[in-house]
C-alpha cells in the first residue's frame, strides 16, 4: 500500500513539474496565468513568480489584471523579496484604488519597507522610508484592522532611529571628544525628552564634563568643574538610585576636592 501511495505521489509530482515546464515555454498567456494561479494557491510562490514575470505586461488593463498583480505582490512578499513586494503593493494600490484589497495592499507595501530596515548601526535610509510609508498608511486608514501592527512597527522603527542618534552622541565620549559629546548629548535629550536612554545620556554627559574639567587648564578648570557638578546633580535628580551611583559619587567627590582649591 505504501509503495502504491509513493508511486502515485511521484507521478503527481512529475506531472506537475511537466505542466509547469510546458507553461514556462508556451506562448499562451492564458495557460501561464492558470498555472501561476495554481502554483500560488498551493504555496509555490517562487515558481509562480517566474510565470507572473512573463505575463504581467500582457495583462495590464485586462479584467484579470487586478487578481494577477495582487498575487504577484503577495508572492514577492511570501518569498521575502521585500524591495519587490513593496514596489508591487504600492503599484497595485495606485492602479486599483477601488479594489477590496486596497487596504491590505497599502499596509503590506508599507510593512515590506519596514522589513528592509537594517540594524541601528547601519545607514537608516530604508528606515526613514519605512517610517514615512507607515505614517501615510496610519493617516489614511486610522480605523484599519492593521492599525495596531502598523503602529507597533512605527514605534519600533522610531526607537531604532532614536538609538542610533544616542549611540552617535555617546560615541564622542568613547573617542574622548568631550566637548562634542556634551553638545550632542544635550541635543539628543532635547530632541527626545521621553527617551528610555535618558539616564545613560545624563551619565555620559556628566562623564564628559568631568573629564573635561579634571583635565582642564587652570584658567578654565573652575567653570568646567562647576559644569560637571551640575551634570552630576541632574543625573541624581533624574534617578537617585542610578546604576552608575557608586562611580559617579566618587567622581563627584573628586570634583568637590578640586573645587576647594578655588575657594581658598
Amino acid at each position: 500500500m505504501k509503495k502504491i501511495i509513493s508511486i502515485v505521489l511521484l507521478v503527481f509530482i512529475f506531472s506537475s513539474c511537466s505542466e509547469y515546464q510546458k507553461a514556462l515555454k508556451t506562448e499562451d498567456v492564458a495557460i501561464k496565468f492558470e498555472m501561476a494561479t495554481k502554483l500560488y494557491d498551493s504555496g509555490k510562490y517562487s515558481n509562480a513568480i517566474r510565470l507572473f514575470e512573463q505575463i504581467a505586461p500582457a495583462y495590464r488593463g485586462k479584467p484579470q489584471a487586478e487578481k494577477l498583480f495582487y498575487m504577484f505582490a503577495q508572492s514577492y512578499y511570501k518569498t521575502k523579496q521585500y524591495y519587490l513586494s513593496g514596489y508591487q503593493f504600492e503599484s497595485f494600490a495606485s492602479g486599483y484604488p477601488k479594489s477590496e484589497k486596497i487596504e491590505e495592499s497599502s499596509f503590506l507595501g508599507a510593512k515590506s519597507f519596514s522589513m528592509l530596515s537594517p540594524i541601528y548601526s547601519l545607514d537608516q535610509t530604508d528606515t526613514f522610508k519605512a517610517i514615512e510609508k507607515l505614517q501615510i498608511f496610519i493617516d489614511s486608514y486610522p480605523d484599519s484592522e492593521y492599525s495596531v501592527e502598523a503602529n507597533k512597527l512605527l514605534k519600533e522603527l522610531n526607537q531604532k532611529i532614536e538609538k542610533k542618534v544616542f549611540e552617535n552622541a555617546k560615541g564622542y565620549n568613547t573617542i574622548l571628544d568631550y566637548k562634542s559629546a556634551i553638545v550632542s548629548l544635550d541635543n539628543f535629550m532635547n530632541d527626545y525628552p521621553g527617551t528610555p536612554f535618558k539616564e545613560e545620556a545624563l551619565y555620559y554627559k556628566f562623564d564628559s564634563a568631568y573629564e573635561l574639567g579634571i583635565n582642564s587648564v587652570p584658567s578654565k578648570m573652575q567653570d568646567r568643574l562647576n559644569t560637571a557638578k551640575t551634570a552630576y546633580l541632574n543625573l541624581i535628580k533624574f534617578n537617585a538610585k542610578t546604576k552608575y551611583k557608586n562611580k559617579v559619587d566618587l567622581m563627584s567627590a573628586e570634583i568637590e576636592k578640586k573645587l576647594q582649591i578655588f575657594n581658598k
